[in-house]
């Protein structure tokens, strides 16, 4: 451990002798605070208890709802916030922009329980801003006391079955809507094929009047059975069938996307030596498996899996059977180009 990493600045033998002796017995102390901006209902209480008990840091969180709502809050300035937890797609944009701080997650102690899968990707090369955070799927959930048919494919939300109609929702995200779309129609993500894009407006237009809301809470309203059917990311899913067992996970044949969030410090965080110690703390196995526990989705900390609770071992969820396995990949960045011709699609379909 170096000591700039962590942001002290003893002098001489002795200090760093005792230096020394904090690494190599995991006794690095910290106080003061930390500042987390995430998803909302995305972060176990326990895991951050034990932080701030560990650390003598207060730990204060606020939600965001979307990857735009979160990135158009950092953008403005004033926000106050040291970390932030963008979905991979975003990443490329947080970076270009400048807004992250190069904080060399690859070189912490805790980097070496990473998966070798997710050590190195493409999104952030070397790990040099972040770590992971979960991974998952985007697919749709089913109440199957409603609805009896099929649900591997995104008939439910583009051509709706007649049991369901005024019943589905659809979660806000554009990217995860219109690849879906895309995908629906035989086309490959972040295509800037105009015939296909037209074709994928006109499915979104007539679609929509099937559907009764386009929000995100959706574990609450599908287990309380207000919604009968919704896109969803499966570890919100496994939430819903553990309130309401009648409620299924489906990942469409037509094709869906993988993706992964990933805590980051931003440039103008004002508890850098914290965030970091934070960063390196959910590398951990131990907590890393605390953290999935709560949100229930993986999380790319090698060893964590013998801590997970049962109900997550073998999930559905979790696990994509083999005949489904190939339809699955994982989400990219599209162009800026093609970037503004989904949002025209967009803003159309929520007039």
């Amino acid at each position: 451990m170096k000591e700039e990493e962590y942001g002290l600045n003893w002098k001489g033998t002795t200090a760093a002798m005792g230096l020394a002796l904090l690494a190599s017995t995991g006794m690095t102390k910290a106080e003061g605070q930390l500042n987390l901006f995430q998803w909302g209902n995305y972060t176990n209480p326990e895991v951050i208890k034990d932080f701030e008990k560990k650390y003598d840091v207060k730990v204060t969180i606020t939600d965001y709802d979307s990857n735009d709502t979160a990135l158009a809050k950092v953008r403005q300035g004033g926000h106050g916030y040291d970390m932030v937890v963008p979905s991979q797609t975003y990443m490329p944009i947080w970076i270009s922009e400048g807004l992250l701080l190069e904080t060399d997650p690859g070189k912490m102690e805790n980097f070496k329980n990473i998966e070798a899968a997710w050590a190195d990707p493409a999104f952030d090369p070397g790990r040099k801003y972040s770590v992971p955070w979960a991974l998952g799927s985007v697919g749709i959930a089913v109440n199957t006391d409603t609805y009896k048919g099929d649900i591997n494919t995104w008939d439910i939300v583009f051509k709706t079955p007649d049991e369901l109609k005024g019943k589905v929702n659809l979660i806000p995200e554009m990217k995860d809507v219109i690849t879906a779309a895309v995908k629906y129609l035989g086309g490959e993500q972040c295509t800037d094929d105009m015939a296909m894009l037209k074709k994928v407006r006109d499915l979104l237009v007539e679609a929509k009047p099937n559907w009764i809301a386009m929000e995100y809470s959706t574990v609450e309203k599908m287990s309380a059975g207000d919604f009968k059917a919704t896109t969803a990311w499966n570890g919100a899913a496994m939430r819903m069938r553990l309130a309401n067992p009648a409620i299924r996970y489906g990942y469409p044949r037509e094709g869906f996307t993988l993706w992964s969030d990933n805590l980051v410090v931003l440039k103008d965080a004002r508890n850098v030596e914290n965030a970091k110690l934070f960063q390196n703390y959910i590398m951990d196995p131990q907590v890393a498996a605390k953290l999935s526990s709560f949100h229930r989705y993986a999380n790319g900390v090698a060893g964590s899996e013998q801590y997970l609770p049962d109900d997550m071992k073998g999930a559905p969820e979790l696990v994509i059977a083999d005949d489904l396995k190939g339809n699955g990949e994982f989400a990219i960045k599209c162009a800026p180009e093609t970037q503004a011709l989904y949002t025209k699609i967009w803003t159309e379909l929520q007039k």
